[in-house]
């Protein structure tokens, strides 16, 4: 069973797809697509009503997004039911979006006006203090979102957010697997009394590129290859990017933690969402000291698991039948290099496209399930000597999203968390730097470019910067304007370097 939309083979981009429920196979919803010819007509709209949204100040568009967060709230039910239609999520996965976004809300509504106000700097010279130096954050006119389908609330409203607080106008391009909610979504921005400055473009690649295209700024999450490509296509106009991509993220555990949390904490990342998340934990190292006992308890955590969609199950379908084929595809190459399945590491039979999940021990970096991002409910786990062996292999990656590293020493924990090469790290803890809407969220190395949401960063991210330099006074304006006699430049060249000289000469001492 799969959730791709079917369309007919000799179809045009206006037909009308049906979305199947990944769990059951039954229908979840339909969906019409938008012509990719009609995507720069619906940007020139977008474009003229962001000159009003940006003119009501931030003040004004807190308003409107926390009117947007009341129907939020007030329609999560809604919400969440069509959700578990749309994925076979199950309904504590489902359960985590909607409060994700209320928080990001929340967030920015009270910090916004602030973030964005007008940001003075200090003269660099004391000669320069005749000049008053403001930098001013300007709202980008149109923000194209590309979203991926393993979160389809959170991951296409968590973004779009932030633009819309800036002051710009939001496309929003769901997946073309997870089309369903957004338009509850749309239809919700509009039912609070919102101006039209979010839209949506439904449809797969050709639509992705006229999204790219039309846009001042792209925002996508998904694979590391698709954001390759995102990239090189925006790079034809010079369009700017954000790019939170791929993870294979380590889970470090010293042989002083505290093991039974540990444990916990390595099967809820792990299958969470059937493992379908960006950040989850996809291999854990763990000390010697520790080992047997930590794969102990996570076997046992994991037979209590209950696997199913909707109400009463830990965790629900994958999105598709390619989803379960990688998955299947990683047991299969490190069982034929010598792993071992302790539980799970097959398809249960009836209908869906479920995974058992899966403990993988006996591994290595020779494996696919320790190299590759599987995105699926497997948890492989590595014995390791020392810590310094632990920061190497969880280094030894191409992706850097997040990290986890467990300790009852936080000092310990906290300077192995600053060796490892990814954007965020939980101390005694996974996927919580989600929930810190204060910081910035993004990836290192192929993992992604820029800071996701969170912070002041999240907002000034969709914003172009300009400096105004003023002038405090009349006194010694044009006092150098081609004055370029020897004498002159001596003096001047004299001056410069003794100032810009006096604080280092400081400092050295």
């Amino acid at each position: 069973m799969t959730a791709t939309p079917e369309v007919d083979a000799g179809a045009n981009s206006k037909d009308v797809a049906t979305i199947l429920n990944p769990a059951t196979g039954e229908v979840a919803g339909t969906v019409r697509w938008t012509d990719p010819a009609d995507v720069a007509r619906i940007a020139t709209g977008l474009r003229q009503a962001q000159r009003e949204w940006e003119a009501r100040g931030a003040a004004g568009r807190a308003k409107v997004l926390a009117r947007y967060a009341v129907w939020l709230g007030d329609h999560r039910e809604e919400i969440e039911s069509l959700l578990i239609e749309e994925t076979g999520k199950s309904a504590t996965d489902a359960a985590q979006e909607v409060p994700l976004l209320l928080m990001i809300l929340s967030y920015y509504v009270r910090t916004m006006e602030k973030a964005l106000a007008p940001d003075s700097r200090p003269a660099a010279l004391p000669f320069l203090s005749i000049k008053k130096i403001t930098v001013h954050y300007r709202p980008r006119a149109l923000v194209g979102i590309i979203a991926p389908w393993n979160y389809p609330v959170a991951n296409a409203l968590m973004d779009a957010i932030g633009a819309l607080a800036a002051g710009c106008s939001v496309l929003l391009k769901p997946s073309e697997r997870t089309p369903l909610t957004a338009e509850v979504l749309m239809r919700g921005w509009i039912d609070s009394g919102a101006p039209e400055v979010l839209a949506l473009a439904q449809g797969a690649r050709e639509v992705s590129e006229a999204v790219i295209d039309s846009s001042d700024f792209i925002q996508f999450t998904g694979s590391s290859a698709t954001g390759a490509k995102v990239m090189e296509r925006a790079a034809r106009r010079l369009t700017p990017v954000s790019l939170e991509l791929g993870g294979k993220d380590p889970m470090l555990v010293l042989d002083d933690a505290d093991v039974e949390l540990a444990a916990h904490a390595a099967v809820w990342g792990a299958f969470f969402n059937a493992g379908q998340t960006c950040v989850s934990v996809e291999r854990v190292y763990v000390m010697e000291q520790v080992y047997e006992q930590f794969v102990d308890a996570v076997v046992r955590d994991v037979r209590k698991l209950k696997m199913g969609a909707g109400e009463g199950n830990a965790f629900g379908a994958l999105i598709d039948e390619s989803q379960v084929a990688v998955t299947e595809k990683h047991v299969a190459d490190a069982l034929a290099k010598g792993a071992k399945v302790l539980t799970g590491g097959k398809r249960p039979s009836g209908p869906g496209t479920f995974y058992e999940p899966t403990v993988l021990v006996d591994v290595d970096h020779s494996m696919a399930c320790m190299t590759d991002e599987t995105f699926g409910p497997t948890l492989p786990i590595m014995k390791v000597s020392s810590v310094a062996e632990a920061v190497r292999l969880a280094n030894d990656s191409q992706y850097g999203l997040s990290a986890a590293v467990f300790s009852r020493n936080l000092e310990r924990a906290n300077d192995v968390a600053l060796q490892l090469d990814c954007g965020g790290v939980n101390v005694n803890d996974v996927i919580s730097n989600l929930m810190c809407t204060t910081a910035p969220m993004g990836g290192w190395k192929t993992s992604g470019i820029g800071a996701r949401f969170g912070g002041p960063e999240g907002l000034r991210k969709y914003c172009r910067i300009e400096t105004v330099v003023a002038p405090r006074t009349n006194v010694g304006a044009g006092g150098n304007y081609y004055n370029n006699s020897p004498k002159a430049l001596k003096r001047m060249n004299t001056m410069m370097t003794k100032l810009a000289l006096i604080r280092p000469k400081r400092i050295a001492k």
